[in-house]
């Protein structure tokens, strides 16, 4: 009986492992200029376009890094008040003020990085933008994306 217990359980967490596996779907490893990370795959780039852009990407991904560390501390210390039996809510709204601001702070430096991008391109390549998946869409599951 117990054996036949064990193989139920076994089978029923590798059938799980697989369903979710094929449900996850591909990863986000497709870097900054692949369709479908929020910058297309820009037609006709120069060589000189690529650097500035690649370039650009860096600064920005050097700035937004402190304060993606600030927003992970910050929605961690949310969560762990949010899990208290008794939850403060003074803390847990100056907190969320917090997460806010710095959520706000990460998007306006990607608004910025997406115009500084369309500067570097050409008025032809400016032009091609929407057929590249430039702006917002459905993702996965029916989900409206950012971009």
């Amino acid at each position: 009986m117990k054996r036949m217990i064990l193989l139920t359980l076994s089978l029923l967490l590798v059938l799980g492992l697989a369903v979710s596996s094929v449900m996850a779907g591909p990863g986000y490893g497709r870097g900054f200029n692949a369709p479908g990370y929020g910058y297309p795959a820009i037609p006709n780039l120069t060589a000189e376009q690529s650097a500035k852009i690649q370039a650009l990407q860096k600064k920005y991904l050097d700035e937004t890094a402190p304060l993606q560390q600030q927003l992970l501390a910050k929605r961690t210390e949310l969560r762990s008040l949010w899990l208290n039996p008794q939850p403060d809510q003074a803390k847990i709204t100056v907190l969320q003020k917090e997460v806010l601001n710095l959520q706000s702070k990460i998007a306006e430096k990607s608004t910025n990085l997406r115009l500084e991008i369309r500067n570097v391109l050409t008025p032809e390549q400016q032009a091609q933008l929407g057929a590249f998946g430039y702006g917002p869409g459905m993702g996965k599951m029916g989900r409206m994306g950012r971009w």
